[in-house]
């Protein structure tokens, strides 16, 4: 055999794959299943199996498989070993089938005509050879698959492609790159190739330190051996799955479907090494994806949600046709973000993976953490009112105020996810506090900036002078401020149009070069800094007028993330801190934790009176003369697990692991209150518009 570094061709699904070479290539994804007329207990293997094309859309007329082949065509007949979404297992007898017996498998499919070519077969065992590697002696496969990263768990991005002798002297390049080639002409079309198979694949420059590393992670396989591995891990994984499948609400409904199962007992064998799963509530809707990983990451807990990169397998196991599809990508949901549920249907799945060196101890600690986040219990009420009262009794503790709600602070953040200041009054406009959010960092990848990309964001400061017309900018990593002129055209830099939140559009203003260094300097990250001009909302998830817990597409914004406003209670900030100091004094660690801050939470509205948590059923609220309705609560996210001191960057797992604890609601942890600006004049803004500290709020919960 002879190995050399390839990029790894496109993860299948659980269907195998079928390319037919003739005057141009086709591909055809195909079913293997059992033949129920064929062969009988008494027949052979190849008697029993057989292969139909899936019904497959393609966005041209093309057809497929009309063309007569000559007996020199090749076709290639390619499949994983294990599906990495459910993680069943094929039979490897399939390559021997397809080489062997292809004339007998074929007969009266589509493909029939193709048995007089040649037939090669690729295994994609990427997934597959971490815990059951093929034995190529008893398998006629031709090229083999497989992922280093997925072996030891170091060093990503780096595969191999197996080449079987024979096979190697097919391939053929129409193309060549550094390192490739004998010798090249630069004004006379004329190339030399290199000679050997897997130099003449090798374009650029290996990545030879991650390859030297590769040794470390055979010396520990080679101290285990392959069946020792596959049976601790199968135990593992069924382990979890029978524990899983057991779980049950109060109300004895069940908590979790695991996805796996294949019609084909020949074809497909026992599962590998994962298990997909979702998560259901008592009343039969959905956890979404993203709670259980948030939830679990706070935990201590790695898992993999969405649809693993597989969307064959994602939209078969969900159930989720062309339309669905199709109506989620007009919705706004992409891979990787967060929209795990719409139209009460999922959008992806959990996955949780088993290797040589987990242990019974990390299955378990899953199970308790599921069974501890998402199973529901008779309701615990006694400790709830226990802990409120207190929270309440010691937050009002040599506080003499009068009754009713107050506007305690009010801070403006500039530039998003960078440090703001507090004001004792600030102008209103019609996306909100004057200038807040107006600018943003971009990388030189399109990337948007934020504190949990570039933690570093939050030693940068900005401040303006309403006086002035300028916005000053500090950062210790820079000797001297940057001072930007609020006017819209100082600046020769050009407006370009951009998309943020998969809904909304912005005219942005970019800055000349100098502006771009400074910020480049002061986060440790290239980028530039833009200005929006203009905002248009084009999409919502949510079609009514009710208050929701997605994006404010109704009114203007900057470059907020959801709303205009976010408002926090100071009660309900005490409230945590006393929940938080009850936690500690039970792990027998008082004292130590440290008392959060409203400012964790970046609001720009800061209120006192009352209990906490009332505004969670504020509908409405009137600051003075000035209107502002509810949107619901803020979903927090592990930004407020940042700890910023003596100009380091710390995470922990708090406030959020407490809060979720107990301000969960369908999925997201909420706390505070999310506001829009209710203009008077709607062709534009009445004159005086202010916010000032200590102004009476006057709450409407009805």
């Amino acid at each position: 055999m002879r190995y050399f570094r390839s990029v790894l061709p496109t993860r299948m699904h659980v269907r195998p794959k079928v390319v037919t070479s003739g005057s141009h290539m086709n591909s055809v994804e195909v079913d293997v299943e059992d033949n129920v007329n064929g062969g009988g207990a008494s027949g052979g293997q190849e008697e029993r199996v057989k292969l139909s094309p899936h019904a497959t859309q393609r966005r041209n007329e093309a057809k497929i498989l009309e063309e007569e082949p000559s007996g020199n065509a090749y076709n290639l007949f390619a499949f994983p070993s294990e599906c990495n979404f459910s993680g069943l297992r094929f039979s490897l007898d399939l390559a021997n089938l397809i080489k062997e017996n292809s004339e007998r498998i074929l007969e009266g499919s589509p493909f029939g005509k193709y048995v007089r070519g040649h037939w090669i077969v690729l295994l994609d065992a990427a997934k597959g050879c971490t815990t059951c590697p093929p034995d190529l002696s008893k398998y006629a496969v031709d090229f083999v698959v497989i992922s280093f990263y997925k072996l030891f768990g170091y060093p990503t991005g780096l595969g191999a492609l197996v080449v079987q002798n024979d096979a190697a002297r097919l391939m053929k390049k129409t193309y060549f790159s550094g390192g490739t080639v004998a010798a090249s002409f630069a004004d006379m079309d004329f190339v030399r190739r290199r000679e050997g198979i897997e130099e003449h694949f090798e374009d650029g420059t290996i990545s030879f330190l991650s390859i030297a590393s590769i040794r470390h992670g055979f010396k520990i396989l080679n101290s285990l051996t392959p069946s020792m591995m596959s049976r601790h891990i199968a135990a593992l994984t069924m382990y979890v799955k029978k524990m899983l499948l057991g779980l049950r609400h109060e109300n004895e409904a069940n908590v979790c479907i695991i996805y796996e199962g294949h019609t084909s007992k020949l074809v497909c064998h026992e599962s590998g090494s994962i298990v997909s799963f979702n998560l259901k509530r008592p009343d039969g809707s959905w956890f979404g994806y993203s709670e259980v990983e948030k939830l679990a990451s706070l935990s201590g807990i790695q898992l993999r949600t969405g649809c693993f990169c597989n969307p064959g397998a994602c939209a078969k196991y969900l159930g989720l046709s062309h339309l669905d599809l199709l109506s989620n990508l007009e919705a706004g949901h992409v891979c990787w973000d967060d929209n795990d549920i719409i139209q009460g249907k999922l959008t992806g799945a959990v996955r949780v993976s088993f290797g040589y060196m987990s242990t019974y101890e990390d299955a378990k600690k899953f199970i308790d953490f599921i069974t501890s986040s998402f199973v529901s219990k008779p309701n615990k009420s006694e400790n709830w009112n226990m802990l409120r009262t207190k929270s309440i009794l010691l937050s009002n503790e040599g506080h003499e105020r009068k009754a009713g709600y107050y506007l305690k602070s009010i801070t403006v953040y500039p530039i998003k996810s960078c440090t703001g200041f507090s004001v004792e009054s600030w102008p209103l406009s019609s996306t909100g506090l004057q200038h807040d959010r107006e600018w943003l960092l971009k990388s030189l990848t399109g990337e948007i900036l934020t504190q949990k990309k570039v933690p570093d964001m939050c030693s940068v400061s900005a401040y303006i002078d309403l006086n002035k017309g300028i916005m000053f900018v500090e950062s210790p990593r820079c000797r001297e401020k940057m001072e930007i002129n609020l006017k819209a055209d100082s600046y020769p830099g050009g407006i370009e149009e951009i998309e943020l939140h998969a809904q909304s559009r912005y005219e942005v203003q970019y800055y000349e070069n100098d502006v771009d260094l400074w910020f480049s300097h002061a986060v440790g990250h290239p980028c530039s800094l833009l200005r929006c001009c203009s905002s248009k909302n084009y999409s919502s998830l949510k079609k009514d007028k009710s208050r929701n817990l997605c994006r404010d597409v109704e009114s203007r914004l900057n470059f907020a993330n959801e709303a205009q406003f976010l408002l926090i209670s100071e009660e309900s900030v005490s409230d945590l801190n006393n929940r938080l100091s009850l936690i500690d004094a039970q792990k027998g660690t008082r004292g130590t934790s440290v008392k959060i801050n409203p400012m964790r939470f970046r609001p720009n509205l800061v209120v006192y009176g009352g209990e906490p948590y009332a505004e969670d059923g504020w509908l409405n609220i009137k600051i003075g003369n000035k209107n502002f309705m509810s949107l619901g609560g803020c979903n927090r996210c592990q930004m407020i697990n940042l700890v910023h001191q003596a100009g380091l960057v710390q995470r922990s797992n708090e406030p959020l692991a407490t809060l979720a604890s107990y301000r969960r609601v369908k999925g997201k942890i909420l706390f505070g209150i999310l506001l829009r600006y209710e203009i008077q004049d709607k062709k534009g803004m009445q004159t005086g518009s202010w916010l000032r500290v200590g102004e009476e709020i006057h709450p409407n919960s009805e």
